[in-house]
């Protein structure tokens, strides 16, 4: 982990083809908050609350789990495309982490310019700018892009752990050479980050404060005990817990086997 934030998925950048492109089918979550940022392409969120939201380049879809919540992901299905997002996972404060569930849309983020960089604001507070987005920890995250050569320092609060990870191009962080899909990951104490890239490039960088609590990760859940993953596993298979999602084109998704959970419990 890095502060509260507990899962990174990069997916693409990709090209496709008519009917080809992402299809995420109903899935259940608990414990955290998905966290969206479009790059390129646009996505069609829909979950069991009834919200349907387009996230297009320069757009974030938080959707906090809370106790229970289902939802949908989908390309375009009539036309070929591209696409690239992040999408992150933060792991809620047990104060937090069985809330009802909730979905917004930040069509607006704001925007610096450093030394070249073109620096949004994702999430918490960065060089006094703050996010919209709704958290409910303490952290930061922050997206740098540069259409050529480009440098900067970023200021860093040293009460939290961060880490970079190079999403396109290569660059410089620190004193680390870093190409794409690296991440770059230290502790806290540090308030100086210099960034440089020599050609066009985009970072990611994360951080927050130390969470403090012991997470357990299984399939889509963000939990504290074996037994409330299971639970959640028997109810997305068995129940109405995670409600209806409508209108996805996608299968709704099969929970892995229990067996495998059970025998990872035991070890």
């Amino acid at each position: 982990m890095v502060g509260a934030w507990c899962f990174l998925d990069h997916a693409g950048p990709a090209d496709y083809a008519a009917g080809r492109g992402l299809t995420v089918g109903p899935h259940p979550h608990i414990g955290l908050q998905t966290f969206s940022w479009m790059i390129e392409g646009k996505i069609l969120h829909t979950d069991s609350l009834g919200c349907r939201q387009w996230i297009q380049p320069g757009q974030v879809n938080l959707m906090t789990a809370g106790r229970g919540i289902s939802h949908a992901e989908d390309s375009p299905g009539d036309e070929p495309g591209r696409f690239q997002l992040c999408q992150l996972w933060i792991a809620l404060p047990d104060a937090e982490r069985h809330r009802e569930p909730s979905f917004h849309h930040y069509p607006e983020l704001p925007v610096l310019e450093r030394g070249g960089f073109r620096i949004t604001v994702l999430a918490g507070t960065f060089a006094g700018e703050p996010s919209p987005a709704e958290i409910f920890s303490r952290l930061v995250g922050v997206d740098l892009a540069s259409v050529g050569a480009a440098r900067t320092e970023l200021a860093l609060d040293p009460a939290f752990e961060h880490g970079v990870l190079v999403l396109e191009g290569e660059a410089t962080v620190g004193d680390e050479p870093l190409a794409a899909g690296t991440l770059l990951c230290f502790g806290t104490g540090r308030e100086r980050l210099p960034v440089e890239a020599a050609s066009a490039s985009r970072l990611l960088l994360i951080g927050g404060a130390p969470f403090g609590e012991e997470v357990l990760l299984w399939w889509n859940f963000v939990a504290r005990t074996y037994g409330e993953m299971e639970q959640a596993t028997r109810d997305w298979q068995e129940s109405d817990r995670f409600g209806e999602v409508r209108g996805a084109r996608g299968a709704r998704l099969v929970a892995p086997d229990l067996k495998a959970l059970r025998l990872r419990n035991r070890q």
